[in-house]
Order: C-alpha cells, then sequence, then structure tokens
C-alpha cells in the first residue's frame, strides 16, 4: 500500500513537473529540472523492484526539488 501511494504521488508531481518544464523558457532552473525528472524514473523502477520501503522516498523527494526549482522560476 505503501509502494502505490508513493508511486501516485510520484506521478502527479512528476506531471506537475513537466507543465512547469514547458512553460519555462531554457534556463539552469529548467536543465537541473529536466535532469532531476530524468533520473527519478528509473530510480523508481529499481526502488519498486528491489528496494521498497522507505528508499521509495528518494524518488519522490528528487521530483519534489525538481518541482521547486521550476515553480520557484514561473
Amino acid at each position: 500500500m505503501f509502494s502505490f501511494l508513493v508511486m501516485i504521488g510520484f506521478f502527479w508531481l512528476f506531471v506537475n513537473g513537466i507543465g512547469l518544464a514547458f512553460r519555462l523558457t531554457w534556463g539552469a532552473a529548467k536543465v537541473i529540472g529536466s535532469l532531476l525528472m530524468a533520473l527519478a524514473l528509473p530510480i523508481l523502477i529499481l526502488c519498486v523492484l528491489f528496494a521498497g520501503g522507505v528508499l521509495l522516498l528518494v524518488p519522490l523527494i528528487m521530483v519534489g526539488i525538481a518541482v521547486a526549482i521550476l515553480k520557484a522560476c514561473v
């Protein structure tokens, strides 16, 4: 159940981050946010398959940071 809730939160933040990234012009914030989101998806898959537990929060935190960076620039 925890895994399911974390994945829902991840994808909700991921979609919001993508929407914010499309609104920004190219700059350091967009590059950093895009890299964090691109790295977070494979990490989420690896954590779901192999680790689980609290380690599932790592990709969620990465996407949350990316959304915060992108939101600060809008």
